[in-house]
């Protein structure tokens, strides 16, 4: 009867462990800002086709080329500076999980040029000012696919 209990015992022992063992555990120390769009807290990084940058989320930069360097920046510079993040286009790269977004930069440009648009995003937040911060169903604008 204790050889029962010793094996039974180990046997809960082993499966509990193995339980333990495929846990997952998502840390994302940062948070997805008030542009992104609606329904992906779980990815790491939009690109951004009208800018040709990223954003990392985990970090809060933006990552563009900047004198044929790719920078990572709190803010957009350059010609993008005064880029509409509310409105702009943002691709939700959920299927790339490495640290360099920029190495499929070819791939991102041909498959979504500076004029795409996809489906309607709504994005998380309203956009500040413009009479719209009390509500967030006070920004509503119509999207269109370019085709």
């Amino acid at each position: 009867m204790k050889a029962l209990k010793l094996i039974t015992m180990e046997a809960l022992l082993f499966i509990t462990g193995e339980t333990m063992a495929q846990v997952k555990v998502n840390v994302h120390p940062g948070s997805p800002p008030m542009w992104g769009p609606v329904g992906y807290s779980d990815v790491r990084y939009y690109y951004l086709p009208e800018a040709e940058a990223y954003y990392d989320i985990r970090t809060s930069n933006f990552i563009y080329l900047s004198e044929g360097k790719w920078v990572h920046r709190k803010y957009l510079g350059g010609r993008n500076r005064n880029y509409d993040l509310y409105n702009g286009y943002k691709v939700v790269l959920n299927d790339y999980h490495g640290s360099e977004p920029y190495s499929h930069f070819k791939d991102h440009i041909k498959k979504y040029p500076r004029q795409y648009r996809g489906e309607h995003q709504k994005t998380i937040g309203s956009k500040p000012g413009n009479g719209n911060s009390r509500s967030k169903d006070s920004h509503k604008k119509s999207h269109h696919k370019d085709h």
